[in-house]
């Protein structure tokens, strides 16, 4: 079965061209393309998007806003933020509104498929500074609920690294893994990655360091 994106940005061009790059991968539907968030938050239902390319300077809600809407909409949807430089700030706050990653709009075709062939892999493509940044605002403060194994592993989930990738760093098996995740969720009273975040942030058990 083909993935389904949808495409939001509102520069005619850039939308035109990523619809010829994904469609002539063979392996998405191109649901629908839009030039701001509304009229695809509006629509959502309908398109069914797999995956939401999104870009994040929008005129009206914005794309970082629009990834929070879009995520309590459909939960299990990967959100891609499209943007034209790497702003470290910006694409931060993508990220913790929900964001599974992001693609630089200058990338070739090659890299803009590979990124999202690793988003559907459960990755969460970014560059190495902005996955830096990242796992140090996840660092464990003394009053989190989170043990120094399950900070651990939420760090690694947060650099977008797939179970198996976890297990092998922290020498422990996958199932073990699975078991750390579960009692994450469990402790932050949470079902996904990001309601994690949100809820550690919120508690003030992670610290920014930027």
């Amino acid at each position: 079965m083909q993935n389904r994106i949808i495409i939001i940005d509102d520069n005619q061009l850039i939308r035109e061209s990523l619809r010829m790059i994904l469609q002539s991968a063979g392996k998405y539907v191109i649901v629908s393309t839009y030039s701001n968030c509304e009229d695809a938050i509006a629509n959502l239902e309908r398109d069914a998007p797999d995956i939401v390319l999104i870009d994040i300077q929008l005129p009206g809600i914005s794309g970082i806003e629009g990834t929070t809407l879009i995520r309590k909409k459909l939960p299990n949807c990967i959100i891609l933020i499209i943007t034209v430089s790497e702003d470290s700030s910006q694409v931060f706050k993508s990220l913790s509104a929900g964001a599974s990653g992001y693609i630089i709009k200058t990338a070739s075709l090659d890299t803009i498929k590979k990124s999202i062939e690793e988003a559907l892999a459960g990755g969460a493509p970014m560059s190495l500074s902005i996955s830096k940044m990242v796992v140090e605002s996840f660092q464990k403060q003394n009053d989190s609920p989170l043990s120094d194994r399950e900070s651990q592993v939420l760090q690694y989930i947060s650099e977008g690294k797939s179970y198996s990738k976890i297990a092998d760093e922290l020498f422990i098996s996958k199932e073990t893994v699975k078991t750390h995740i579960k009692n994450i969720y469990r402790k932050l009273e949470v079902v996904s990655k990001e309601d994690a975040i949100r809820v550690a942030n919120k508690n003030k058990w992670v610290q920014n360091t930027h």
